[in-house]
This record gives C-alpha cells, sequence and structure tokens, in this order.
C-alpha cells in the first residue's frame, strides 16, 4: 500500500459519535506503523473537535485486529530511542496506547471476530471495550515474551493475568466480559446496535462530564500505579533473558507463518 492508503475509514453513524475503522482488511488489520499513527492521529482530531462526545474504534473485515504487522518496517518512524536494542519499541507502543488514555473523551473499542497480541494491547487502551460473544481475545506473543503493552495485570485480576500471560488462554468474548477484558459482550448480530446505543447515550453527556469522569478513573488507576507498572513491564519485555529462551527463533517462525 502506498501513501494514498486510507489507513482508517472515519464517519459518524450517531450525532456526536466518531467511528474510526482499521483498514486493512485484507491484513486483518494487522497494524504497521503508518496504521497506528493515523488511528492515533484520527482520535486526536476527534478529541479536538467540538460536535464530538465520544469515538469508536473498529476493524474492517472479518476481525478487529491480528496484532502488529510483523512483516511491516516497524523499526521505521520510532519517536523514542533507547540504548539497549528492542527496548524503542515497547516504549513506542505503550507510550502511543496510552495517549489515547490522556483523550479528554472516551474512546469504545468494538471487537468482532478477533482480537489477539497487539490488538488485544489497543483494546486495552480505549476506554470502553464491547465485543462480540463468539469474539476471540488472546495474546499468543506470551509463549515466546511479554507483551508489548502489558496492561493485563493492571486491568485484570492477578489470576486471571495469569491465566492470559502464563497459561495462554483464549478467551471469547463471552469469557472475556466474564473477567473484565471488556465491559459487556452481545450477539454478533447485535453488536454495532449495542455499541451504537451505548456511544450515543454518552453523547448525550456534557463533554466536560464525560472528560471529568474519565480522568478520575485514569488518576486512581495511575494512583495504584498503573502506568508506572506499564512502563517497567515494557523494559522488562526487551530484557536480555529473552534472547536465552530462543525469542529471536520462534519470533522468525512467527514471521513466516510457521
Amino acid at each position: 500500500m502506498g501513501d494514498e492508503t486510507q489507513w482508517v475509514l472515519i464517519d459518524e453513524p450517531v450525532a456526536g459519535v466518531r467511528r474510526i475503522t482499521l483498514n486493512r482488511p485484507e491484513k486483518r488489520n494487522a497494524m504497521n506503523n503508518p496504521l497506528r499513527a493515523a488511528l492515533l492521529a484520527a482520535l486526536q482530531a476527534a478529541d479536538g473537535d467540538e460536535g464530538i462526545h465520544v469515538s469508536i474504534v473498529r476493524g474492517a473485515g472479518p476481525c478487529f485486529s491480528s496484532g502488529y504487522d510483523l512483516g511491516s518496517d516497524l523499526g521505521k518512524d520510532q519517536p523514542y530511542f533507547t540504548p539497549q536494542v528492542g527496548m524503542q519499541w515497547a516504549r513506542h507502543v505503550s507510550e502511543g496506547w496510552m495517549s489515547i488514555w490522556d483523550l479528554a473523551k472516551p474512546v469504545i473499542a468494538q471487537v468482532h471476530g478477533y482480537a489477539m497480541a497487539g490488538g488485544l494491547e489497543l483494546v486495552g487502551a480505549c476506554d470502553l471495550a464491547y465485543a462480540a460473544t463468539d469474539a476471540r481475545l488472546s495474546h499468543p506473543v506470551t509463549r515466546f515474551a511479554l507483551p508489548d503493552f502489558d496492561w493485563f495485570p493492571v486491568g485484570l485480576s492477578w489470576r486471571h493475568a495469569m491465566e492470559l500471560q502464563v497459561a495462554g488462554r483464549e478467551f471469547s468474548g463471552a469469557e472475556a466480559a466474564a473477567i473484565g477484558l471488556v465491559n459487556q459482550a452481545f450477539p454478533a448480530a447485535e453488536l454495532e446496535a449495542k455499541v451504537l446505543a451505548i456511544a450515543g447515550r454518552m453523547a448525550a453527556v456534557p463533554v466536560a462530564v464525560l472528560s471529568v469522569n474519565k480522568r478520575a478513573v485514569h488518576t486512581a488507576m495511575d494512583a495504584r500505579g498503573g502506568r508506572g507498572v506499564i512502563r517497567t513491564l515494557g523494559d522488562l519485555q526487551a530484557g536480555p533473558h529473552l534472547g536465552t529462551v530462543g525469542a529471536s527463533e520462534i519470533l522468525e517462525r512467527v514471521k513466516q507463518g510457521r
């Protein structure tokens, strides 16, 4: 895809609601750096639009997102440098996703199909998340490394975080709702209408009220160490111990589809 690519599609299906659709269905919405940049820019634009109260993020085609695009040059256009090879990627990812938390207006993830690895990290970056009951949520990277944006020990109970990261369990949308990985799950055929109804109800609230309530929740999370924990885990993600367990070899096999 060239520079003319529409990495995201934008519409306003309900008054006060901006909807941003990841637009790489042929790649299962795998996120390269241009797609991530387009998504973050679209969310920033919505945050500065007086007529928008809430944003929805969803994926085009059969799924929400299959994760980061390992076939692309993920080392390109990263704004951070660290002297230890690899650490800049986790910082690049974490700071980008946490910038969504800093937006004044709430962001909703609408999850269908599957949300894997980086796709599940994006779910955590959104303030609210709703999934189809038959959606599949997982983080297969935990078989050879830590997640890049490891929000799971912060957002889930420690036992559920263990189940996701250590046991490597995949959750259905219904199961994800039961453990707090998403807020609620709905039948796939009803998901879009349900999310629009929730977003529409939120859009009826003054932006200032939405903003202060969002800030209250994130302030409490940070007081419990939220972002500090995630940043520290990002440093561990690139730790030297990973080189001793064959992570590089496993990652190469993943890239080759083996």
